[in-house]
């Protein structure tokens, strides 16, 4: 939630971490501090490739999971998403070349059953 409060519109965060790191309960708590009312109703987007949920601006989350190549993510209106909102892309690290620049990433390490390391860095 604290991370929201730097989010604007225009504004990208791509998380990086694996299967079950926690990217998706990382969105959840994003989307609050940007103000999406019921984050009961964020779920990975795994298969439809983005979600859209109102808050204070828009929030669009992103999975780029079952892309099979980096170009296909510059075939989702991204610069779209941001001309109106925050863009969050869970799996980032999987078109790395075609992502929107400056952009935030978020690497998420687990370091026990329950516990993550965060690191956060701005990218261009």
């Amino acid at each position: 939630e604290r991370l929201a409060g730097r989010l604007g519109t225009g504004d990208c965060v791509g998380l990086v971490g694996e299967l079950g790191a926690g990217k998706t309960v990382l969105i959840r708590g994003i989307a609050r501090g940007l103000g999406v009312a019921d984050e009961r109703v964020i779920c990975s987007p795994t298969y439809v490739l983005v979600h859209e949920y109102a808050g204070r601006v828009p929030v669009f989350h992103v999975d780029l999971y079952r892309l099979t190549a980096a170009a296909e993510a510059g075939d989702l209106g991204l610069d779209e998403m941001l001309a109106t909102g925050v863009v969050l892309i869970e799996w980032a690290d999987r078109a790395e070349g075609v992502l929107p620049r400056p952009r935030w990433r978020m690497d998420i390490v687990p370091v026990g059953p329950t516990a993550r390391a965060f690191a956060l860095r701005r990218v261009g």
